[in-house]
């Protein structure tokens, strides 16, 4: 017998499941934020930005469109992608050098370090290539760190830079950077956008996306539906996700064809769906029984 999510697909028509968790290039779904999050980096690098700043909520795709910029990057720009670097300065140079696939002796010190960073950057220059250093999870860098970071784009030839940076983080990584110790920080910073969560609109839009491929052919999820999924979640990507494979599964074992807004409540009353702490913000018809959701 196949397992449970197994047969949810075969339930619905499904060659897949719509909603997993892993990022996958195929379900990629431009919405008009998206869109302009994307062109809002690519200006950032086309326009050797020395700062390019994204941020939004966890969940909202940051990510996902980190790994599309990637795919699109010309043979003459080189990437380093670091995420979630900490520690010192000195340890900011290690992540760094590492990411670019330079190795950092363990005995070397900081001006060591930072002397090695500047003749790659050079050397990369002198072949034609610039260098970018994407941040994923910037808003956990420090503020010494940033200030290093600053210092960085210092490097270039003449008019050219050698480096730019693309910071990437959670809304707090905004707030950060316009204290007023980090003036000179946010004077760099020449694209920016802030990736904000979808409408009920967008919701509907993403989850028909999804359902489209993975080869749905009917009318799965009904309107009202969608809109207690967009306001159990808030419009996250992530864990619009999460909420739909969940009303799946439990629409499957009910031996219903459609997702009705009562299942979506039998999901959120069972207390099935955390929504990474959403769900204990949730309104107060979360918590009613579902006897009394649909009476």
């Amino acid at each position: 017998m196949g397992s449970t999510l197994d047969l949810y697909t075969t339930h619905f028509g499904l060659n897949e499941r719509p909603f997993s968790l892993v990022p996958d290039p195929g379900f990629l779904f431009w919405s008009d934020q998206h869109a302009r999050a994307f062109a809002m980096l690519e200006y950032g690098i086309l326009t050797r930005s020395p700062i390019t700043l994204i941020t939004g909520e966890v969940g909202t795709g940051k990510t996902t469109l980190l790994h599309q910029l990637l795919t699109r990057t010309d043979d003459d720009i080189t990437v380093g992608l670091i995420a979630n670097a900490h520690g010192d300065r000195g340890e900011l140079l290690r992540w760094v050098l590492m990411a670019l696939g330079q190795p950092a002796a363990p005995e070397a010190n900081y001006t060591d370090l930072f002397g090695q960073f500047q003749h790659y950057l050079v050397a990369e220059y002198a072949a034609g290539r610039r260098v970018v250093l994407i941040f994923d999870e910037a808003q956990n860098l420090a503020r010494d760190v940033l200030e290093e970071l600053r210092m960085f784009t210092n490097i270039n030839a003449n008019k050219d830079e050698l480096l730019q940076l693309v910071l990437v983080g959670q809304p707090e990584l905004r707030e950060i950077v316009k204290r007023p110790d980090l003036r000179q920080f946010a004077q760099r910073v020449a694209a920016s956008f802030h990736l904000p969560e979808m409408d009920v609109a967008m919701v509907g839009a993403y989850i028909q996306h999804r359902l489209a491929i993975a080869g749905g052919q009917q009318e799965i999820f009904l309107p009202d539906a969608m809109g207690l999924i967009h306001e159990a979640t808030r419009g996250i990507p992530r864990l619009v996700n999460q909420l739909c494979d969940l009303t799946l599964v439990y629409a499957f074992t009910m031996g219903q064809d459609q997702i009705s807004r009562a299942i979506v409540q039998q999901v959120l009353n069972d207390g099935v769906f955390f929504g990474g702490g959403i769900a204990d913000q949730a309104p107060a018809q979360f918590v009613r029984s579902d006897l009394e959701s649909r009476g």
